[in-house]
């Protein structure tokens, strides 16, 4: 799957839970009707049912765009998601990647909003970003705006659907091409295991199934793709008869049908599209294939059976299948590979479904040097302990309770409710498929997953992947063939492949009934709230920071101490990080299993985790199990069990995070960045993981020291935001209050080095890499510092203002040398870096990094009037999404905690944004964003790249390793 991005791919907020189909929503399918249902869900506890209900309307216009309404008054703003029934799947073999590349195509221009028009509108009125995300079967496009902008976003999704192919030209079209291809060396070519789906789905899948080929598609298809084979692909499936609009949040429907009609009703439908038949994948024989990766570190194993399509009734009981045989300690794949043989810190088992076929598969990345081979006979074993002892009831209770959880969390933002409705509407053909949905769920019995077993994993075909680091073919499988992987050669500069659009596109206009070039005007402008927050401090000396809201039955809430990394010694880096890990392996009163379980049973979530400067425990659940979930996470803080098979399994487990990181780009990037910012010694220049000779060196001794001198409540403060009132918390933390005693912790002065007087470039080798990571800047302030706020009001159109800021418009659109690059301010009470962070492709990292340097130059004289009224639009109007979700919520919390700040401390940094002058903001670019005052770390191909790096005029580069 694809998303639009402007940094480096973390994660992709698409449809979600995508492929366990348990987020239910309902459609009437009559035309202006709504409806309200009542959603029974069993608990699988004593409280027995909860109800919800969500009310929704849909109508369809005469040309076939069916639209959905779902209104939300919680906060003042409107999510808008367009979604065409078209994705990879749609393609023909030879010409694969179009539906991906049209993702990327339609944010550049259209006939009205003009060439960049959506993304400098989207940044004038306060919008979340317009994205998009294209997977096999679906293309969608979305963003959240503040609720007066609504008719600007029909005007532009409309101006996409309708007035958008003619301005796509040989020069857009060849530039585009160069960001798809960033997009995949970043996310598949300069990734450890990236080329593994493609080698499974060749495999799994017929030569013209398909899902033979990526989303992303074959380069060489792309690149050989003319003009007219994309007008043509485009007229065919991006229509509005093969599209749904979703409109969800605070809004009029009766204006908004209004305005629907007045800008979409022209737009002709296409030719009646039909549905693709079922292609479930079948294997005569099973696969064994290897690659041997030059960027892992690891080796993984996974097995992929062919499964089943979205909504197949055997859908419901693989997906609980594949969580009882792997998740958790008495999971029998754990139980063995894990817990007994010690292969591998984990293993991960997960049906996906797609609209045509589905894959059922296992994965283990195992220790290094690791014969997967061993890894194979673990699984076999782990199987046949599930064929002889089968599973419980309660294990099956246990699977079941995650899911209210998991439904509510997926409602906790309008755009997650957009998603949902689309997904039922296109692939269910009906959001009212919900009532049966969520119920095929939770009727699962322990005989249909005895069945599903036997019918799709037992004794049946699968194919096999062994990737290996390079030169360790030793590792892979027995009679593997050596998988067909296609990897660019990596040259020294990247003549041809540089790409300057004209200043106009000469284009013929589409006919319309009125003058579509006029941008809608603003609706009433949004009451902004700050939330009300409430606070309290315990008698041990904890503090309580909380925000009340009953949309959804749900609690978020965390509990930070002060310390982390800044609480260790540089000998013992990563004791803070194991004990984190150490305190969710049991209690004195439970294993490590048993915790599991009752966590489990509840359907929350509890994990615990340190950082630079703070160690926390986070909790998620039902507020109906939260007191409840506050006893667990008492007996966690308080009643360690200091197991030492834990501790040891835990110490592996860090060991393979940091051997996987040696050989991730962005990982090395950060690691040397840190280094080279912070200084030799000090220890916020360190992982938090730790070392190899550091983790090695730490003893359960050293944990219970950290423990006992620096677990106490007098530097926690807890967070809490959801469906509780102050009270209710207050009493769940009366025991914790009397046994958790506080104790005296100073944290260490933090000695922070200088900003450097001259700018030095280092370069980091990593062979053949086919993108250069760039890490660029200083240690600039903290949070608290009265320029900070300001350096940030600055940086918007730098480089923090996404798709409209100058260096994603210079180096992705007008270069297109990147798929993403950003700058920002990253403080806290201790001063933190000034970064621009950015993947480009390895043959232009001079140009790239000169361009950087350019424009980072030129900012102070070239800041512009214009440039000032639309941050100020921005920020001041975005603040209307602030508040929207749980997570939101707690960030205010926290910021508010960290820095002593009042609740109305967002409308002091209003007052700033409206009072900043273009003067001031060229002054921060100066003092804050000098060029030739940074340090730039560069991680890529020293053969080809690190010579020409002489030309920034900044010295010789130092080669790191």
């Amino acid at each position: 799957m694809s998303l639009r991005i402007f940094f480096p791919l973390i994660g992709v907020h698409s449809f979600l839970l995508l492929t366990t189909n348990i987020l239910p929503f309902m459609k009437s399918t009559s035309l202006f009707t709504t409806l309200i249902f009542v959603l029974f869900l069993s608990s699988c506890q004593s409280s027995g049912q909860t109800d919800f209900s969500v009310d929704y309307e849909t109508f369809t216009l005469d040309n076939g765009l069916e639209v959905i309404f779902h209104k939300d008054y919680s906060d003042p703003v409107t999510a808008v998601a367009l979604t065409f029934h078209v994705g990879s799947s749609r393609e023909l073999p030879g010409r694969t990647g179009f539906a991906h590349l049209f993702e990327h195509l339609l944010f550049l221009e259209s006939e009205n909003l003009g060439r960049g028009g959506l993304d400098q509108m989207s940044s004038r009125i306060g919008g979340s970003g317009a994205n998009g995300s294209t997977s096999r079967d679906r293309t969608n496009y979305f963003q959240t705006v503040p609720n007066d902008a609504l008719e600007k976003m029909i005007w532009a999704e409309a101006d996409k659907m309708g007035f958008f192919i003619n301005t796509v030209n040989e020069m857009v079209l060849e530039k585009e091409k160069q960001v798809v291809k960033n997009e995949k060396r970043q996310g598949v070519d300069n990734s450890p295991y990236g080329h593994t789906n493609y080698v499974i789905h060749k495999n799994l899948y017929s030569e013209n199934h398909p899902y033979s080929w990526q989303v992303i598609g074959s380069l060489n298809d792309l690149q050989a793709a003319t003009l007219d084979d994309v007008i043509d692909f485009y007229n065919k499936w991006y229509v509005p008869n093969n599209a749904t609009l979703v409109i969800a949040g605070d809004f009029d429907s009766d204006q908004a049908r209004e305005w629907i009609h007045k800008y979409f009703d022209e737009i002709p439908g296409g030719e009646q599209i039909e549905p693709l038949e079922k292609q479930p994948a079948v294997l005569t024989e099973t696969k064994r294939l290897y690659h041997e990766d030059n960027f892992a570190r690891l080796p993984e194993l996974r097995l992929t059976w062919p499964g089943v399509e979205f909504y197949h009734d055997d859908a419901y009981p693989l997906q609980i299948l594949s969580q009882l045989l792997a998740d958790g300690k008495t999971a029998p794949l754990y139980e063995v590979l894990v817990e007994e043989k010690e292969l591998s810190s984990g293993v991960n088992m997960y049906s996906s479904n797609s609209e045509l076929a589905g894959e059922v598969t296992v994965r283990v990345r195992a220790y290094p040097g690791v014969d997967l081979n061993e890894v194979l006979s673990g699984i076999e074993e782990g199987f046949a302990r599930y064929e002889e002892n089968g599973f419980t009831d309660q294990d099956l209770e246990r699977v079941k309770a995650g899911i209210e959880t998991q439904f509510y969390n997926g409602l906790s933002s309008v755009l997650g409710k957009a998603f949902q409705l689309a997904q039922y509407n296109i692939f269910a053909g009906d959001p009212g498929f919900i009532n049966q949905d969520i119920q095929k769920t939770l009727d699962v019995t322990l005989e249909d997953v005895q069945r599903v077993y036997e019918q799709y994993v037992k004794g049946r075909h699968y194919v096999a992947t062994s990737f290996v680091p390079r030169g360790e073919t030793n590792l892979v499988l027995t009679e593997s063939a050596k998988a067909e992987v296609v990897e660019e050669e990596i040259t020294e500069s990247g003549e041809g492949e540089s790409f300057e659009l004209p200043e106009d596109t000469d284009f013929e206009r589409t006919p319309s009934s009125f003058d579509r070039t006029i941008e809608p005007p603003y609706g009433e402008a949004p009451q902004i709230t700050v939330p009300d927050v409430w606070t309290s401090e315990m008698d041990n000396g904890m503090k309580v920071y909380g925000i009340e809201q009953h949309e959804l039955p749900l609690v978020q809430f965390n509990i930070r101490l002060d310390g982390g990394l800044l609480l260790e010694e540089t000998d013992k880096v990563g004791v803070s990080n194991l004990l984190a890990n150490v305190m969710t392996r049991g209690t004195a009163n439970k294993t490590a299993a048993e915790l599991e379980e009752a966590i489990d049973l509840l359907g929350a979530s509890i994990n615990v985790y340190s950082g630079g400067q703070n160690f926390t425990i986070t909790g998620n659940a039902l507020s109906r199990n939260y007191a409840e979930t506050m006893k667990l996470i008492e007996e966690i803080l308080l009643e360690p069990r200091w197991d030492e098979r834990e501790f040891d399994l835990a110490k592996q487990s860090v060991l393979s995070q940091i051997a996987q990181q040696q050989s991730n780009p962005n990982s090395i990037a950060s690691n040397e960045f840190n280094k080279l910012l912070y200084g030799k010694g000090n220890i916020q220049s360190f992982n938090t993981l730790g070392t190899e000779e550091s983790v090695q060196n730490i003893t359960m001794d050293d944990l219970k020291q950290y423990y006992n001198s620096y677990i106490s409540p007098s530097v926690a403060v807890m967070h809490i935001a959801g469906s509780i009132n102050s009270g209710d918390v207050t009493r769940s933390l009366n025991t914790l209050n009397s046994n958790w005693q506080a104790k005296s912790v100073e944290l260490p002065e933090v000695q922070s080095p200088e900003i450097p007087t001259e700018s030095n470039v280092y370069f980091y080798d990593v062979p053949n890499a086919s993108q250069s990571v760039l890490r660029i800047g200083y240690l600039a302030m903290n949070e608290t510092d009265p320029d900070y706020f300001p350096a940030t009001v600055m940086n918007y159109i730098l480089g923090g203002g996404g798709f409209a800021s100058r260096l994603t418009q210079q180096l992705r659109e007008g270069r297109g040398y990147t798929y993403g690059i950003r700058s920002g301010f990253n403080g806290s009470n201790l001063p933190g870096p000034f970064s621009i962070s950015s993947g480009v492709r390895s043959n232009v990292t001079f140009e790239a990094v000169d361009l950087i340097k350019d424009i980072l130059a030129d900012y102070p004289d070239t800041f512009s009037d214009e440039d000032l009224e639309n941050t100020q639009s921005f920020l001041l109007k975005s603040n209307a999404r602030a508040f929207e979700t749980l997570g939101a919520k707690l960030g205010i919390l926290q910021t508010m905690s960290a820095n002593d700040w009042e609740a109305d401390y967002i409308l002091e940094q209003q007052d700033i944004v409206r009072n900043i002058t273009a003067d001031d903001v060229s002054h921060l670019a100066r003092k804050y964003a000098n060029p030739d005052r940074m340090i730039y770390v560069i991680v890529g191909d020293a053969r080809t790249q690190l010579q020409r790096l002489n030309g920034l005029g900044f010295g010789e580069p130092v080669l790191l390793n």
